[in-house]
């Protein structure tokens, strides 16, 4: 999960999430994910196995656009998809965070709980069952 840098805006600064953003123009979800992990994580999921979630959230926050500093209201759906990685290949992952995430950190079941997360974040995780529910 990733963690964005405050002062240069977004939504949800403050909160824990799964790397993500919003849809260009003329890309499908499976680019969009694509491009958007690579661009937060640094890590290219291009040829390894996807599967779309069927559990859509949604969610509205301020967002404070970057180089303006105007204040917008945004409106969101969230789209998850797990994407598989072997063993293998999963021990010799390196993170190379963007410039929008100032951290980024794997978390257990257990830690999962106790961090701050994004509304719904939490939610999502139980009905996942990545978390106990309360």
């Amino acid at each position: 999960m990733g963690k964005k840098d405050p002062s240069k805006g977004g939504v949800f600064p403050n909160a824990w999430h799964i790397p993500g953003g919003g849809i260009k123009e003329g890309e499908t979800m499976e680019q969009t994910l694509i491009r958007e992990i690579k661009e937060e994580v640094g890590l290219d999921v291009t040829n390894y196995p996807k599967v779309r979630i069927p559990i859509i959230g949604k969610g509205a926050s301020e967002k404070t656009l970057e180089g303006t500093g105007e204040k917008v209201w945004c409106e969101m759906e969230f789209n998850r998809f797990e994407v598989h990685i072997d063993d293998q290949n999963a021990n010799d992952i390196k993170l190379h965070l963007s410039d929008d995430l100032v951290e980024a950190k794997w978390f257990n079941k257990e830690a999962l709980s106790k961090v701050e997360q994004i509304p719904g974040g939490k939610e999502f995780f139980e009905e996942m069952g990545y978390m106990q529910k309360k």
